[in-house]
């Protein structure tokens, strides 16, 4: 199945663009937590890419940009959550990515919620994939389908 990624933009066109491309995996990537959730809500998508790098953590809680609510709409909706693979690479604050990845892992868990890895220009084997996602903290069951 081909895959899109749409970027943030107007609400409406967004819609618009999610209708043109009916039959395709639809995956939504932004940085505002609040249209997120708008398109967690509203839109007919397959999966969310959270951006994690760029956010200001606060005095004790890390800004991973998902909560339990948003979990349980992404649940209801059958929407899985996206790992930007590049990010988690590329990043010259690993350790920050890395413990907001396993809050958001830990969230998944509790609620069901299925996570992928989204390659961009690093190119990984799936095994290497899988082993990442143990070493994370990611359950056998979304292991099984993690591209």
């Amino acid at each position: 199945m081909e895959r899109v990624i749409l970027k943030p933009m107007d609400f409406n066109k967004l819609k618009i663009a999610v209708r043109n491309n009916r039959g395709k995996e639809i995956i939504f990537s932004s940085k505002d937590d609040e249209l997120n959730r708008k398109v967690l809500e509203k839109l007919d998508v397959s999966g969310i890419l959270i951006s994690l790098e760029g956010r200001k953590d606060y005095m004790k809680q890390r800004n991973s940009g998902f909560n339990q609510v948003m979990a349980k709409i992404a649940k209801k909706n059958n929407i899985f959550i996206g790992i930007n693979f590049d990010e988690l690479v590329n990043s010259k604050e690993k350790n920050k990515i890395i413990s907001r990845l396993k809050q958001n892992i830990f969230l998944c868990n509790k609620n069901n919620v299925q996570m992928k890895f989204i390659l961009g220009k690093e190119k990984k084997d799936i095994y290497d994939l899988k082993s990442l996602g143990l070493v994370l903290g990611m359950p056998t069951w979304m292991i099984k389908n993690i591209l």
